[in-house]
């Protein structure tokens, strides 16, 4: 306690303890536990180096090219042939168990505004399914699939998720009551990712009651640090995983260990890769994928200028336009020599609005940002690699994130719901089913259950040649729900 004591003194922060006296002795047991956790010259350190990286403002404009069109393959341009025959190579290595998702999923969602992690958010569906259920069966699926591809016995996709302190025991007990949504509890395996104290703008380490200091989880690019400190790769190789596949929690649209993505990064021989989606506007806020100096980097829309954004081919479309949308892919060598810690990624700084402790003794909710997080990028190791690809998949059919609550622009909800609708919708006019000319077909409601289907397979025999009446609600032969199908 007095080493500790010494050490908050010596990094100029002792303002944690200045009220040390007027605790307990159970709270003063808890404000020393949240203090142990972090090494203050560490974290001070990576306070100034933020705040340096905050007043480098020089734009990349100068250093910055388009991807070579060699490492770039696309879902929507490859030919049926090659589509196939990608898909069959990633259904070959999900049947020799060789495939893992990591979800990232340490976020605390503040921006959407529940007190729960975001995977156990229902952003009502027919079947108000919350984003963890429809990924667990989308995993189910796509083992089904690779089984009937390859004529394997098994297949097993096991299931890795990154929580935080917030998000951890609510995300463990919430799948271990609804029994895991069908898949196995062993290959299911949860594992926390690193904290740091958040800052005020002037370096102080914020408190956030008189016996808590304010943490946030330490970005998605705490990954690989967590990896490694949670014995995670040990148990891959164990498992004998050769193929990664990382995702963010928020993306109800994700096509999970996508078997066409693994399957056009091994016939490319790529130890990274990432899928993305154009970016027509440049004004979004999306960072894109590019080339700096000899490596490979995610830009974001800020450290380039207005008129490098604007910039356009030929054909009219952005010069800059591979838009990154946190889907991944790693070979397993590749994770264990960025794990290893010989590449060192830095932290960037988000501005937030963090409770603290004001005046008065009481926790206070600021309406402004008043300090900063620090994080890191999971996407920073693309510099690392030696073979780094991209793939190009449709927004329409892959890309929407649920970020903020309703009443916002986009990312909310029902901009979520109406995505994943509106899919199940072509997924049935693909199949040859059509709509009654009587309803709008955007307001026509049609949910298909990943188990049914997990990217418009397996419906012809229900769907070809019929009519329907809303709603139209397809479920898997394990489910309770019977289908609801008003033909016309």
């Amino acid at each position: 306690m007095e080493k500790i004591k010494q050490v908050v003194h010596c990094t100029d922060q002792s303002h944690l303890i200045e009220k040390l006296d007027e605790l307990n002795e159970e709270e003063q047991a808890l404000l020393f536990k949240d203090l142990s956790l972090f090494d203050f010259f560490e974290v001070n350190s990576i306070f100034k180096k933020c705040i340096e990286g905050m007043k480098n403002t020089t734009k990349l404009d100068k250093i910055i090219e388009p991807l070579p069109k060699e490492i770039i393959g696309s879902s929507i341009k490859s030919s049926p042939d090659e589509l196939s025959n990608f898909t069959l190579k990633g259904y070959e290595e999900i049947s020799k168990n060789k495939v893992a998702l990591i979800l990232l999923a340490g976020g605390q969602g503040t921006r959407l505004g529940v007190p729960y992690p975001k995977g156990m958010y229902d952003v009502g569906l027919p079947s108000h399914k919350t984003l963890y259920q429809l990924q667990a069966e989308k995993i189910l699926k796509v083992q089904e699939n690779a089984k009937q591809h390859t004529n394997s016995p098994s297949a097993t996709v096991t299931w890795y998720i990154m929580t935080s302190e917030h998000t951890k025991e609510s995300t463990e007990e919430f799948l271990k009551m609804n029994n895991y949504f069908g898949l196995k509890s062993e290959n299911v395996i949860i594992f926390e990712q690193h904290m740091l104290p958040c800052f005020s703008f002037e370096g102080k380490i914020i408190l956030e009651s008189p016996f808590k200091i304010s943490k946030a989880p330490d970005g998605n690019g705490g990954l690989y640090k967590a990896l490694k400190t949670n014995y995670i790769l040990e148990d891959m190789k164990t498992r004998g995983i050769q193929h990664v596949h990382v995702y963010g929690v928020d993306n109800i649209l994700v096509k999970l260990a996508d078997p066409a993505f693994i399957g056009f990064c091994l016939s490319q021989s790529a130890c990274c890769g990432a899928k993305f989606v154009e970016k027509t506007d440049p004004a979004e806020a999306v960072g894109v994928i590019c080339k700096v100096k000899d490596h490979f980097e995610v830009v974001e829309y800020t450290e380039i200028t207005s008129e490098t954004a604007e910039k356009r081919c030929c054909d009219g479309s952005l010069l800059y336009s591979v838009g990154n949308i946190t889907n991944h892919y790693f070979h397993f060598d590749f994770l264990m020599k960025v794990c290893s810690g010989n590449q060192e990624l830095l932290h960037h700084v988000a501005k937030k609005k963090i409770p603290f402790l004001n005046k008065k003794g009481e926790t206070e909710k600021p309406t402004m940002p008043n300090g900063i997080k620090m994080e890191k990028y999971v996407f920073d190791v693309f510099q690392f690699a030696k073979r780094f690809v991209v793939w190009e998949v449709s927004r329409d059919d892959e890309f929407s994130p649920l970020k903020n609550a309703d009443g916002a622009k986009d990312s909310t909800p029902t901009t979520c719901k109406n995505m994943f609708l509106d899919l199940c919708r072509r997924y049935v006019v693909k199949a040859g089913g059509s709509f009654s000319n009587t309803e709008k077909e955007e307001d026509f409601v049609c949910e298909i259950s990943p188990l049914r289907s997990y990217s418009g397979e397996d419906l012809k025999e229900s769907i070809e040649g019929k009519t329907f009446k809303s709603p139209l609600l397809l479920y898997g032969i394990t489910e309770r729900q019977r289908d609801v199908m008003n033909k016309v």
